[in-house]
């Protein structure tokens, strides 16, 4: 297997809305291309494409890790053709170089990141390890902002505003029935296995079964020590979505590395007056991509991993 099929198939573990995995790679010779896949798109939440170009930011970003982790250096060339806007990226492979020491640390915690809905315990993230991370997702072309707190109220207004909204809504409800049934040899969606029960939280978090039961407790944790931080772009076209996917992916492995667990938090960004409330938090200076909840775990058990899609339904390989 070629290093380019290998970094296509660690970047099935990328993260994404629903866990829709709405992507595709075409991998010829020393070229591998990243295409968006429209049909899994969530549309009652993500009319213009945002959450899915994040979503394939991010398994970009992923690809690139192992690359860099393996030893080989690569040319990637974001949204190369225009006139193909679904070709999202193109890497090239180039020479071999010394793995760099920090994507080691981040290519081995690919396949272990889960996206824990749990509530996490009363140990504070340090400005230390939030600074550090701040650095990685500027590195990548996007911002973070650490919501403080006093901001933390406005934050939970956001976030339970724009759940309330979408539950309204039977085009939502329709989509969010869609993704939580899936047949298991589809590997993907939100399984009950990795859903949190809704419960009183700091932060709200999605309820994905609101007509039945999820599996996961909150826990006896109340998110006290928990960081929330507001990832965030200079703008929405979709190079500024694209890279902040790939700060998203930069952002939750590097945390998972340095033994944090996260939770990324979209419902704040999916219905346009809690985004509106969201651009205030970060001073109206940038485009709020995502929220990410992080923190240490009170529970040592670790999450179900989620369903993944089989390489062979997304890597075309092509001799």
């Amino acid at each position: 297997m070629t290093p380019l099929e290998q970094a296509a198939r660690a970047a099935q573990h990328a993260p994404s809305v629903f866990n829709t995995q709405p992507w595709n790679w075409r991998l010829a010779d020393d070229v591998l291309e990243l295409f968006a896949d429209p049909q899994r798109r969530v549309d009652s939440i993500d009319r213009d494409g945002r959450l899915l170009l994040l979503s394939c930011g991010a398994a970009l970003h992923h690809a690139r890790t192992y690359l860099a982790s393996a030893g080989w250096s690569v040319t990637v060339e974001r949204l190369p053709e225009p006139a193909r806007p679904q070709l999202l990226a193109r890497l090239r492979l180039g020479r071999p170089v010394p793995p760099d020491p920090e994507a080691v640390r981040m290519a081995a915690a690919i396949a272990h990141r889960r996206t824990d809905r749990r509530a996490f315990d009363d140990r504070s993230v340090t400005d230390f390890e939030l600074t550090k991370l701040r650095r990685f997702v500027e590195a990548e072309g996007a911002y973070l902002h650490t919501v403080r707190p006093d901001q933390i109220a406005m934050l939970a207004i956001s976030t339970d505003l724009g759940a309330a909204a979408e539950l309204n809504d039977p085009a939502y409800r329709a989509e969010l029935h869609r993704w939580t049934t899936r047949p298991s040899q589809a590997g993907d969606g939100v399984p009950p296995a990795t859903a949190v029960k809704p419960e009183l939280r700091r932060v709200p978090v999605r309820d994905f079964f609101p007509d039945a039961t999820a599996t996961l407790g909150a826990g006896a944790a109340h998110d006290q020590g928990a960081a929330y931080v507001v990832l965030f772009g200079p703008d929405d076209e979709p190079i500024d979505l694209l890279r902040g996917g790939e700060a998203l992916s930069a952002l939750l492995l590097l945390a998972t590395a340095d033994g944090l667990a996260t939770a990324p938090l979209s419902d704040a960004v999916e219905v346009e007056w809690p985004r509106h409330l969201l651009r205030g938090l970060v001073s109206d200076i940038g485009e709020p991509y995502l929220v990410v909840r992080m923190g240490y775990r009170h529970d040592r058990q670790p999450v179900p991993a989620a369903p993944r899609r089989d390489p062979a339904d997304v890597i075309t390989v092509t001799r």
